[in-house]
Formats: structure tokens, C-alpha cells, sequence
């Protein structure tokens, strides 16, 4: 079936067709309409799912994680200070090896308040052991879901996974989308089947204090399941194409990267805009392309290090900032590149906090600037993108 719906429709409609059989939540903006959505389903009996209402996002991921550990196939929606309140849950899923599903809408932090896309949320949870994707169509937010699921349940996985779209700019635009029926989701997606499973009536311990000689064990056997779904997820966007005709190109999408004299690498919509203005600077004969991380965890290097040598000089777009040397995914990039011989000189530009335009405008004008450091070094290695300047802030 295909219909005209927003992104926050599409991540309703990919819990609906995995099958999720537990969704707890609590509304914030710009996510509720995900978790209003999956309500009406459940309500019109469209879903066969229990709908937990909590009072606050810390509570709906501990009800996440109960249900996983109970057997369940989980869901849950939410957006900046929300996926900040879960913090401690997050930490406690990896833990758990609750391989629960969420969709967060990308929005910024506060104070200064704002309800606009900003990468911050997700980016300052990324060491939490999720697994992270960055979306940057609707259908490409119902079709991750369904990707998520079949590689964090797998056994030897176990891991839970952010959905993730850019505020207003996906969760409140609508676009076509190809919305799959159940039948030949169930043909893709296995029904949750995790090695053990809280039982009631057979009481049995989890997550109980261990001594320091094993502790460390335990992460990195966490460790070691985000390296196996590095491989897992590029297997399973294969087999996505052979199923349903779609590929998002496993972890890193190349757009005319091969032979480019500057790429822009970055994540989530900018890389919309992006790939026209490379498409209006090729028909100019300047050699640009676009790298999109789709998959920001577990982090693809082997990607990076191929971009590496397919272009003269990178600008990594951070939709996000830290407080590193550079931009969250630039540093990790640099990381990546180090002890690589003959890299690309490569520059960190942080753009579009708080919603503000990434406009094709702003976007050729780093090309111009990759350009021009290519073969010269990067120089300003660090750049914050069309400050306003405001004194005494």
C-alpha cells in the first residue's frame, strides 16, 4: 500500500508492521504524533499490542526493557529532553541486552528552548551501546525499523537500535511512502525469540552485582555484539533489497564520491540538499560529492577509510556539537583516518543547530571551501557555519 503520510506516520506504521507487541511512551514535541498514531492502531484493534501509558520517558524505557526480558517484541518514541531523561535506561538496555526499538525525532536541547532539529539528543547518548541510524526520507524511517528488529534480536546481537529523523523537516512532512504488508514483513522479520526470558512463577536473577573480575568482561561482550551487527546490518540491507527493492546502501551511502575532488560527509536530511547541489556543481564541472552515515553505531570506519580514498579532501557537516576538538562525527572520523597513510585533509563544520537552514547556498559555499584546501592541508580545522555574532551571550 502506498500512501502520502509525514515520517512520524512511518515510524507508527514500521512498529505496526514488525509486529511490535509492547509500546510504552510518553508524549513530547515534535514525537507524539508517533505514539497518537500507534494509540488509534491499538484502539481500532489494527495492532495486536499492549499500549502502556507511563508518566515520563524514564518509566517507558524501564517497561521497554521488562517487556523485552519477558520475551516481547518492544517500541517506544521519543525527542530531546525526553531521550535525555532516559539516560540511565538506555545504559541499562545495552546492559540487559534488550534489544527494544525507539524512534527519536532529532530536536534540540534547552535552554534557550527550542522544538527544532538539532542532532544533539541522539549524539550525546552515543556511547550507550545502541545501535544508531540516521534517516533521511519517511520511507526510509518505516524501512529501518523493520531493519533494526531483524538484527537486534538476533541472538547474537541483542542490541537495541534509535530510529532517528530530523525534526518538522521528516516527522511533520509528508512525502509517498511504500508501506509493506504484514504478510511479507512476517516472511523478513522472524518472531522475537531471545536465548532466555524472564518467567513468572520461575524466579531467576539479572543484572545483579558482579565482582570487578568479571564486570569488564561483561562490556565487552557488549562490545563485541556492535562489531557483529557492523557486518549484520550491510547482510541484512542486502537481503531488504531482495525482499522489498529498496537498499539505503548499508552503513555509509556514497553519492559521486568516487574520484571527487571534495566531499561533504554527513547525516540525517542535510544530505537531501546536499546531493542536489553536487548534482548543480557536477553540471558546472567541479568534482563534489555527498557520504551519507546512515549507520552512525556501530561506527563504520571501513567506510570512512574507503571515502578516504576516493576523495581529495572531506567536510564533515555536524548537525550536532561536543565538546572534543571537533564535531561528534568528525572526531570519529579523524579517529578512524589516523593511522591511515595518504588521507584527505579533513574539516569540521557544525551547521543547522536549533533548526537554522542548511540551504543549498550554504552548502556550495563549503564546497568551494573544501576545494580550495584540497592538497593544501585543511588550515581553520574547526568551523561553526554563518555565526550571527551576538555579543554578550
Amino acid at each position: 500500500m502506498r500512501k502520502v503520510i509525514t515520517g512520524n506516520s512511518a515510524s507508527a506504521y514500521g512498529a505496526k508492521v514488525s509486529r511490535a507487541e509492547v509500546i510504552a511512551a510518553y508524549p513530547i514535541t515534535p514525537q507524539t504524533s508517533i505514539v497518537e498514531k500507534i494509540a488509534d492502531f491499538v484502539a481500532n484493534k489494527e495492532m495486536d499490542a499492549k499500549f502502556i501509558k507511563v508518566e515520563s520517558e524514564h518509566s517507558a524505557m524501564a517497561a521497554c526493557i521488562s517487556a523485552s526480558m519477558a520475551g516481547a517484541r518492544t517500541y517506544t518514541a521519543t525527542s530531546s529532553h525526553g531521550l535525555l531523561l532516559m539516560h540511565e535506561m538506555l545504559i541499562w538496555a545495552s546492559g540487559s541486552r534488550a534489544p527494544v526499538v525507539m524512534s527519536n525525532v532529532n530536536r534540540a536541547n534547552g535552554p534557550p528552548w527550542s522544538v527544532w532539529a538539532d542532532q544533539h539528543d541522539t549524539m550525546a547518548q552515543r556511547d550507550t551501546g545502541w545501535m544508531q541510524f540516521y534517516c533521511e526520507s519517511n520511507q526510509e524511517v518505516l524501512d529501518t525499523i523493520i531493519q533494526a528488529y531483524r538484527v537486534g534480536e538476533q541472538r547474537d546481537i541483542m542490541t537495541p537500535s534509535i530510529i532517528i529523523e530530523d525534526a518538522f523537516v521528516l516527522s511533520h512532512t509528508a512525502e509517498p511512502v511504500d508501506i509493506p504488508d504484514i504478510g511479507v514483513v512476517d516472511k523478513f522479520l522472524p518472531p522475537f525469540d531471545p536465548p532466555s526470558k524472564v518467567i513468572p512463577g520461575e524466579p531467576y536473577g539479572y543484572g545483579s552485582l558482579v565482582m570487578p573480575d568479571l564486570y569488564m568482561d561483561f562490556r565487552y561482550k557488549i562490545a563485541e555484539s556492535m562489531d557483529l551487527a557492523r557486518d549484520r546490518l550491510r547482510q541484512v540491507d542486502r537481503d531488504f533489497q531482495k525482499h522489498f527493492g529498496r537498499s539505503y546502501g548499508g552503513l555509509v551511502e556514497f553519492y559521486e564520491c568516487e574520484g571527487a575532488d571534495a566531499v561533504i560527509l554527513t547525516a540525517g536530511t542535510a544530505a537531501s540538499t546536499a546531493k542536489d547541489v553536487v548534482d548543480k556543481m557536477r553540471r558546472e564541472g567541479k568534482k563534489v560529492g555527498v557520504a551519507r552515515m546512515r549507520v552512525f553505531r556501530p561506527f563504520p570506519y571501513e567506510e570512512v577509510r574507503k571515502l578516504a580514498k576516493m576523495a581529495g579532501a572531506i567536510g564533515v557537516l555536524d548537525r550536532s556539537y561536543c565538546f572534543g576538538y571537533a564535531g561528534p562525527i568528525a572526531c570519529e572520523v579523524m579517529g578512524a583516518l589516523y593511522n591511515i597513510s595518504d588521507r584527505p585533509p579533513i574539516r569540521s563544520y557544525i551547521a543547522g543547530l536549533g533548526g537554522r537552514d542548511i540551504t543549498p547556498e550554504v552548502l556550495e559555499r563549503l564546497f568551494d571551501e573544501i576545494l580550495a584546501f584540497k592538497g593544501k592541508g585543511s588550515g581553520e580545522e574547526v568551523k561553526w557555519v554563518d555565526l550571527k555574532g551576538l555579543e554578550g551571550l
